[in-house]
């Protein structure tokens, strides 16, 4: 027995001398074990699904490539990335965790990991990546792979009149103006294609994440978006509403006739209301613009769907009187399928060839006739193949057109006239484009006046960068065989 504890005791001294041996190892206390690289990334591994064993790999592998990895889920977290393919169950999870900054977090599937470790940097975060909460009803159909399928092209996107996004997409409307005030052409484009893109969801945002995958949305647009989502409003929207220039110039352009630099001009010289600005004797108002501010309570006012179509039995009349042939087209946002407009643009045209200019002139004749003509600004054609294919981008058609204020009677209008409380004319004035293209040109012209402008632009970028072609009013050119197309 004496033996035996003898024998213990010794052991017990053994091991104990090994202990020591061990601890006595240098060691880096305080000093990190891998340089950190990517400083704006910070990860966390959910365990959930994965396994602690594979978590401590991963943290290891991350780390050693220059990765900050925490072992604790905070609010200081950028990356989360899990295993978990079931939705549901890990956004649940992650919303009972507490965290107050969950919205801005990128939460991942492993994949996007992998392919940093591959790339040994944090890869641009992609549609196939993103692990999305689970959406409201209305977002279900449309959830993370059709968004994957929308285009940066309006012109490939279906859009529909019921604008699920209409709080984000105001604000951008805003600041695209602004920005056209300020002669930002780039930054203006910018936040109409963002609008646009927006104004095709078949749901509502309702997370900045929802967002990503989406084409045109940049950084400035997604602050805006986030700023709404937090607060209900836009700071910078806000800002730029309460600007005294701003509502100047929205004031001044809104006058038909009036454009972006003659309204400067008046603010620069100190005019900030319409009545200053007729009141000076220095200023010598143009015809169209003496006609703007005339008929302004009525050329400002919306323009309903029932008075487009009366106008467009009066043209329709008026041009058939000419020519029985004749042929009329609305375009504009009513041929799109809106209730209300600005204005009604229309297209009036022959298969007669050289006879579509004449007839123009001729209903514009009627017009006077009738009484109803009160302001008539006519472009005489200068069409020619020989000044095509356009370069310009923006360039206004060659075709013969005419600008006007007509007068319609409540009597021509079914459901009876869009008028101003206490307004008892029994009529009103409505500007009205018509433009006159040869028969050979008026698939062109129907969808360049058909609109809408941003879904034009998009079209003639798609044609020239994807086909290598030229896209406008008149024609489509291709320059791959150099020859135009019919």
């Amino acid at each position: 027995m004496q033996a035996k504890s003898l024998v213990c005791e010794e052991e017990d001294q053994v091991s104990s001398v090994k202990t020591i041996r061990k601890r006595s190892k240098p060691t880096s206390v305080g000093v990190p074990s891998h340089v950190i690289k990517f400083k704006e990334v910070r990860l966390y591994l959910v365990e959930r699904k994965m396994g602690s064993s594979r978590r401590s790999f991963l943290t290891q592998l991350a780390r050693s490539k220059g990765f900050v990895v925490d072992d604790i889920l905070s609010d200081e977290i950028t990356h989360v990335v899990s295993e978990d393919s079931e939705t549901s169950s890990l956004w649940t999870w992650l919303k009972g965790c507490g965290l107050g900054n969950l919205s801005k977090m990128q939460v991942l599937h492993i994949s996007w990991f992998t392919d940093s470790m591959r790339e040994g940097r944090p890869v641009t975060v992609e549609n196939r990546h993103l692990i999305q909460d689970a959406l409201p009803a209305l977002q279900i159909e449309s959830a993370l792979a059709p968004v994957a399928m929308i285009s940066q092209y309006a012109c490939q996107r279906r859009t529909s009149t019921d604008n699920k996004n209409k709080i984000f997409t105001d604000a951008f409307e805003i600041l695209a103006e602004n920005y056209e005030f300020n002669d930002l052409k780039s930054s203006c484009i910018a936040f109409r294609r963002a609008a646009s893109v927006l104004k095709s969801l078949p749901w509502t945002v309702e997370c900045i994440g929802a967002t990503q995958g989406l084409p045109c949305l940049r950084e400035h647009t997604k602050a805006v978006m986030e700023d709404i989502l937090q607060c209900g409003r836009s700071f910078e929207v806000e800002k730029i509403l309460s600007s005294e220039r701003y509502q100047t110039l929205k004031l001044f352009t809104s006058v038909f006739g009036v454009g972006l630099k003659t309204a400067e001009k008046w603010y620069l010289r100190g005019l900030r209301s319409f009545s200053e600005i007729l009141a000076e004797p220095s200023i010598e108002l143009n015809r169209m613009q003496k006609s703007g501010f005339l008929h302004y309570g009525d050329i400002s006012r919306a323009v309903t769907k029932a008075e487009a179509q009366a106008l467009g039995n009066i043209i329709d009349e008026a041009a058939h009187l000419i020519t029985s042939d004749a042929v009329i087209a609305m375009t504009g946002g009513f041929r799109r399928g809106k209730e209300v407009g600005h204005d009604v643009d229309f297209i009036v045209t022959t298969p007669e060839a050289g006879k579509e200019e004449y007839m123009l002139r001729q209903i514009i004749d009627s017009f006077k006739k009738q009484g109803i003509l009160l302001y008539c600004e006519y472009q005489a054609s200068t069409f020619h193949m020989s000044k095509l294919p356009c370069q310009s981008f923006e360039a206004m058609d060659y075709f013969a057109k005419c600008f006007l204020i007509l007068r319609l009677e409540a009597s021509r209008v079914d459901g009876g006239l869009s008028c101003a409380e206490g307004d008892n004319r029994g009529w009103r004035a409505i500007r009205v484009d018509l433009v006159s293209p040869p028969m050979d040109r008026y698939a062109f012209a129907l969808l360049g006046w058909t609109g809408s402008t941003q879904f034009d632009r998009d079209l003639r970028r798609f044609a020239r960068s994807e086909r290598r072609m030229i896209l406008d009013n008149h024609t489509l050119y291709d320059k791959t065989k150099v020859q135009f197309n019919t």
